[in-house]
């Protein structure tokens, strides 16, 4: 063995097998699974594509057999198996995989479905449209060529890319060790990103965020949430929830059925529709009578039918906890950089295109600026030999060969070898005035553009302002809307910093239908209007609740049984002012019988004062609002309610208000707060008003310093009365009169303490809307009817009403009379008489 003639070497075992190992993995990684950060685009990719430009297959040319690509592709590039190039090729073709197509195919390119794609001798294609941008000026010398696997062809380095491949189409790849799972994104918002880059190149990312919003896939569906977006455009990893869009609609014989329109990113439709139908064989999902694909080339469509008795929105959350309706996306932004694999971020993915296009284009002025000098050298020496024609053909003449005739040219005229050449290749049609005059407008034009040339090259921000324009072109181009939708969930606090504070109206419906939406989408109107559709509401259903709020507040819900939850303004997802919204029960952990009793608003969990809260049977109680600083996802206890009753209202108090609560029938009675002791957060409370027999509690309010009450018939009258008309008295009574109820003139709908610059919003059972000056509406007495305030038919009422600022511009319309209308029972007219 150690015989200096012998040919065995001796190697530690330990060592050969990891540098084999490591040779072997740097070779995966660069040569087969990572794509680059310049072009996006794995070899394979690249090389079908540059083999499309070989053979002249663009998107005005005619299709040709995938077959014959393949088998180019193999032969000239890339000999692994033409199984992998044709998978490849497959996927740059399918519109369900990428978010810009880069091969236009003809044929059977797979589904969504998941079947799979026709043998290549069947299927055809040419290059995409946007495709070509990879390809554009790649002859100009913009990117290295390197030797394909037999040294006998040259293949590109990387496509000079035209438009950020790897940020909008993604990459999704497995290597040794490693792996990358890069989202698509939308064009339209990565260019805007890009430009924005290179006009602040020192901006941070929440500025990048404003135009790059998330990934957009294009399967659509809708990411949960902005935390797993930003962790990854700040570290390079992340993670998404998406989920997919389902509705709920009202289908035969009042049965609600759940509607799938659009499904996560690279979810198997066939295989999530099989394992919907496995998990009711086995009975971990109840409700679902019936399940069907209706699916076709308009779109997707998945139904699934529900039991009669069923909850739409519990069976829907089922889906999203049991299967692929929602889905987890992990984002691993791994490309290669300087040939070595680097986790990157979004900015410093955007930063290495840039300077990459930086190159490109600074190489294609490069080339131009060479090919340019090249022909104006040429002209130049045609143009001297056009002033000295006649000696020029009389020394060719007498020239014994081309190669004498050319070097008495350059000897004569000091003429250089190639302009010698272009001379001796003269035809005489270039001897007429007309041609002369060609040559020299070309020769001119030619000197204007070297200028122009060695103008750009010697200013960056020139290179970058055309880097930036080209962008736009493709963007204005290619560029569409987003279809995947984002939406914010409960406790990302750090996305609030992207969350513009404006005012807002939630609105919360009988059924539990929440929405949030400016607070200007109702124009004031005349008392007396009929209104502006609020909302459309399912049958039966009406609006609840109404809350004015700021986008930042938080949020509290206060459930029938006394449970609270918490959740900041702009996590309600935003509609329009005609839309149903979505039911609480995505946004909240809600029983199945439990619905929300009242919303109320916090500017901090933190805040000093009191929650005041009353239930239907007239039980008051008192807490510091610091006993719910801390409120678990799932809830806290607010108040211990008694079997049969059930939270009515709540209101924020600083410790020294005085209140009134109203009832249906009529009664009030107004204490101040100090009457109800502090308690704890599960205490049960005391008895606030003492309730006939059928009267429940329609409201409570704060008492204000000038202000009155506002007091509305759910037959739509209403009265203001002024607050010294309602005698201080200590809980627990039977109160005073407030209104008198009647079959014509309604029961109590609500009441609020208002002022005269104060507007206020009535909501009817049926989701019609109005708003209103409260100056508009009459101070009577106490007995007092009051005017009509929103005119209501027989088969709807007033359910709730809200305070609302004051707007300026107010829709003209004819307010009605107010005779017969209640106003001979008004101020005046009676003699007021106290019931206790």
């Amino acid at each position: 063995m150690n015989n200096n003639d012998s040919k065995v070497i001796t190697v530690d075992i330990e060592k050969e097998m990891k540098k084999a190992y490591l040779e072997y993995s740097m070779s995966v990684i660069v040569g087969r699974a990572l794509p680059d950060v310049r072009d996006g685009l794995k070899p394979v990719h690249r090389r079908i594509l540059y083999t499309f430009h070989e053979n002249g297959l663009g998107p005005d040319k005619a299709y040709r057999k995938c077959a014959d690509t393949v088998g180019s592709v193999l032969g000239r590039y890339h000999p692994h198996g033409d199984a992998s190039v044709y998978d490849a090729m497959v996927r740059l073709a399918q519109d369900f995989s990428m978010r810009y197509p880069l091969v236009d195919g003809h044929g059977n390119f797979g589904s969504v479905d998941g079947d799979p794609p026709a043998a290549y001798r069947y299927t055809e294609s040419r290059m995409s449209k946007i495709a070509t941008k990879l390809l554009t000026d790649i002859e100009k010398e913009t990117v290295d060529f390197v030797p394909n696997y037999d040294d006998r062809l040259k293949e590109p380095a990387v496509l000079p890319s035209r438009f950020p491949n790897l940020l909008v189409n993604g990459s999704t790849g497995i290597a040794v060790g490693m792996a990358t799972n890069i989202p698509p994104h939308n064009l339209r918002e990565v260019i805007d990103g890009a430009c924005y880059l290179i006009d602040n190149p020192e901006c941070d990312l929440i500025d990048l965020m404003e135009f790059i919003h998330g990934p957009d896939f294009p399967t659509g569906g809708i990411i949960m949430g902005r935390a797993g977006i930003r962790a990854a455009y700040q570290t390079g990893r992340g993670r998404l929830i998406v989920r997919a869009r389902a509705s709920i609609e009202e289908g035969k014989k009042n049965r609600m059925r759940i509607v799938v329109t659009e499904l996560p990113y690279m979810v198997n439709k066939a295989r999530l529709i099989e394992s919907i139908a496995n998990l009711v064989k086995e009975k971990r999902i109840d409700g679902i009578s019936d399940l069907r694909d209706e699916s076709d080339r308009e779109g997707m469509r998945i139904v699934i039918e529900l039991k009669k008795d069923a909850n739409a929105q519990v069976v829907l959350n089922q889906l999203y906890s049991f299967t692929q309706l929602q889905d987890t996306c992990g984002v691993i932004m791994l490309a290669l950089h300087d040939g070595a694999p680097k986790v990157m971020g979004l900015k410093e993915v955007l930063t290495h295109y840039i300077h990459f296009q930086f190159e490109v284009i600074t190489r294609r002025t490069e080339y131009d600026l060479r090919k340019a000098r090249e022909r104006a050298h040429i002209l130049e020496g045609l143009k001297i030999a056009l002033d000295f024609i006649d000696e020029v053909v009389a020394l060719l003449r007498a020239a014994k060969s081309i190669a004498e005739g050319k070097e008495q040219l350059m000897e004569r005229f000091g003429l250089t070898e190639v302009q010698a050449a272009a001379i001796v290749a003269m035809r005489l049609g270039q001897l007429t005035g007309l041609e002369r005059q060609k040559i020299e407008d070309e020769l001119a034009a030619l000197k204007e553009k070297i200028q122009e040339l060695m103008g750009i090259l010697a200013d960056e921000d020139k290179v970058y302002a055309i880097v930036k324009e080209e962008l736009q072109e493709i963007r204005d181009k290619f560029g569409d809307e987003r279809r995947t939708e984002i939406q914010s969930v409960s406790g990302e606090v750090d996305i609030e910093d992207l969350i513009p504070e404006e005012d807002c109206v939630v609105t919360l419906t009988h059924f539990g239908y929440i929405k949030r939406q400016a607070v200007d989408s109702y124009r004031t109107q005349r008392r007396g209007g009929r209104g502006i559709s609020g909302m459309t509401t399912r049958e039966e259903d009406f609006v609840e609740d109404l809350y004015i709020s700021s986008t930042h507040d938080y949020l509290l819900f206060l459930t029938s049984k006394g449970r609270m939850y918490r959740l900041k303004c702009y996590e309600i997802p935003e509609s329009s002012r005609t839309s149903k919204g979505v039911n609480i029960v995505n946004l909240l952990p809600l029983e199945g019988d439990e619905k929300i009793a009242s919303m109320i608003k916090l500017d901090s969990p933190d805040q000093d004062g009191f929650l005041v809260m009353v239930t239907r049977h007239g039980i008051i109680k008192r807490t510091a609002i610091s006993a719910f600083r801390n409120i678990r996802k799932s809830g806290l206890i607010a108040v211990t309610i008694d079997e049969g009753d059930e939270l009515a209202w709540v209101r924020l108090t600083s410790g020294q208000n005085d209140l009134i609560v109203a009832t249906k029938n009529g009664m009030s009675i107004k204490f101040n707060e100090n009457d109800v002791r502090p308690m704890g957060r599960s205490a049960r409370g005391v008895k606030a008003i003492t309730l006939d027999e059928g009267d429940v509690v329609v409201g409570m309010a704060r008492i204000r310093e000038g202000a009155t009450l506002l007091t509305v018939s759910d037959k739509g009258l209403g009265r203001r009365s002024r607050l010294d008309d309602y005698r201080m008295q200590s809980r627990g009574g039977k109160g005073i009169k407030n209104y008198k109820v009647s079959e014509q003139k309604g029961h109590v709908a609500g009441v609020k303490v208002v002022d005269d610059d104060d507007d206020v919003i009535m909501i009817t059972d049926g989701g019609v809307i109005i708003r209103i000056p409260v100056s508009q509406i009459p101070v009577h007495s106490r007995y007092g009817t009051g005017v009509k305030c929103m005119r209501v038919t027989d088969d709807t009422s007033v359910v709730t009403l809200a305070r609302a600022p004051k707007e300026m511009e107010v829709e003209e319309e004819e307010a009605p009379s107010e005779e017969a209308e209640g106003s001979e029972e008004s101020a005046s007219a009676q003699t007021p008489t106290e019931e206790e």
